[in-house]
């Protein structure tokens, strides 16, 4: 697959790049991209909900009222989940959602969702894309040039580049991560794939074989 290179401007180059069919035109498996993002919402659980149990709220265990004789139940203590201010039966408790996935299951699933990009027409190929210094207008100005303006689009840096990801962190729609840095979520979440071309290198090393 053939995309053209464009200027961060917007405008042509007037040349192509080959995309590797390895990694973007393969046949995506639906089943190993929910794995994969199951894991990546999982992980980032906190897991820190907490509700207190009968042994934890603060009442008396005083028998509060006699044995028989008053029509209801038996009743011993007012911590019980049965009164208001009681413990709650079965609450959740801190635990760790993060669970392993297999290396082989994550590039997978990072391939199929290149490729369902690559098939929906949606990825946009730069030459380069650098800032001198951290300007929000001039960044969004670029997607403008992109027709990018208003979708939301996931940048792909070769390498880190402080003044790209400051200038675009106050943009709700758009997000800058390294080529190293991609995951499955964060491709399907956004609607449009823009590659600065030296980092299709960095990809291909990644995740071909």
């Amino acid at each position: 697959m053939e995309v053209s290179v464009k200027l961060s401007s917007g405008k042509d180059t007037g040349r192509t790049v080959k995309l590797n069919e390895e990694i973007f035109g393969a046949e995506p498996n639906d089943h190993v991209i929910y794995l994969d993002v199951k894991q990546i919402l999982a992980n980032k659980r906190q897991g820190t909900h907490k509700s207190k149990q009968r042994n934890e709220v603060h009442g008396t265990t005083k028998k509060f009222k006699r044995q028989k004789g008053t029509g209801g139940a038996r009743a011993g203590s007012r911590k019980s989940p049965l009164f208001v201010g009681g413990g709650r039966v079965f609450g959740p408790q801190p635990r760790d959602y993060s669970f392993k996935l297999n290396k082989k299951v994550k590039r997978l699933a990072r391939i199929s969702a290149l490729s369902y990009k690559a098939q929906q027409n949606n990825i946009t190929v730069l030459e380069s894309l650098s800032m001198d210094a951290v300007k929000t207008k001039a960044y969004a100005g670029m997607l403008a040039g992109l027709s990018l303006g208003d979708k939301k689009t996931l940048v792909v840096l070769p390498e880190s580049n402080k003044n790209v990801y400051l200038s675009s962190r106050n943009l709700g729609h758009s997000k800058v991560v390294t080529a190293s840095d991609l995951n499955t979520y964060d491709i399907l979440n956004a609607q449009n794939l823009v590659l600065v071309e030296s980092a299709l290198p960095v990809i291909e090393k990644t995740l071909a074989k």
